[in-house]
């Protein structure tokens, strides 16, 4: 007999695959970047609905860093400093992120698909109407992080916190949270499908029982 798989499934996750050598390049909107290299990044960065595939960004220290409607294979990010990163209705496959700090990642109505976020300190986190799918984060401190209506499959969380999680309309598949450290959810009974530790359950009993209609005295 087949042996029934352990839940939850975690992501998988494959680093970007980049080539040893890579041009550099300018930003610009709807750009066409193969194997390519976008150093010292700063002010206002403009790459809406631009195309990236196989590029590295070293570092950047933006004000605001838009990358709406972008399309993203391939792409490693280190040390990104940003007041705002607007990547809403983007595509991201085989993304890496890794130290910095941002004020607003606003990823709503978004596709990622093997993302890794990690060591970076993000204010809000926007995944509203996103489509989650083999997604880590990792070594994060985030102030809110907002769900709704999102559809996350295999996305685990490690080593995390977070203020507070808004996961109202959330559907979800072999969600993780058992590495995240939240002080409150908006709305605990849309957590169905996650996971949690024992000790996360009994911390949230109260939010749960009242979400319930149970009066607790």
């Amino acid at each position: 007999m087949a042996r029934a798989p352990q839940r939850p499934v975690p992501p998988r996750i494959g680093a970007p695959e980049l080539p040893p050598r890579l041009d550099d390049a300018e930003p610009s909107r709807g750009a066409d970047l193969l194997q390519a290299r976008l150093p010292q990044l700063a002010g206002d960065v403009e790459l809406s609905y631009a195309s990236l595939e196989e590029v590295r960004i070293p570092s950047a220290d933006a004000a605001s860093f838009s990358l709406r409607g972008a399309t993203l294979v391939d792409v490693d990010i280190d040390d990104l400093r940003a007041v705002e990163l607007v990547a809403r209705d983007a595509s991201l496959r085989r993304v890496r992120i890794s130290g910095g700090r941002i004020g607003t990642l606003d990823l709503a109505d978004a596709r990622l698909a093997e993302v890794e976020l990690r060591g970076l300190r993000i204010d809000y986190l926007r995944l509203a109407a996103a489509e989650l799918e083999d997604v880590l984060i990792a070594d994060c401190t985030i102030g809110t992080i907002d769900l709704p209506r999102a559809r996350a499959a295999r996305v685990a969380f490690e080593s995390s916190r977070a203020e507070e999680v808004d996961p109202r309309g959330l559907r979800s598949t072999d969600v993780d949270l058992r590495g995240l450290d939240v002080l409150s959810y908006l709305d605990p009974l849309a957590l169905r499908g996650a996971t949690l530790t024992e000790e996360q359950v009994r911390e949230l009993a109260p939010a749960f029982a009242l979400a319930a209609g149970i009066d607790v005295r």
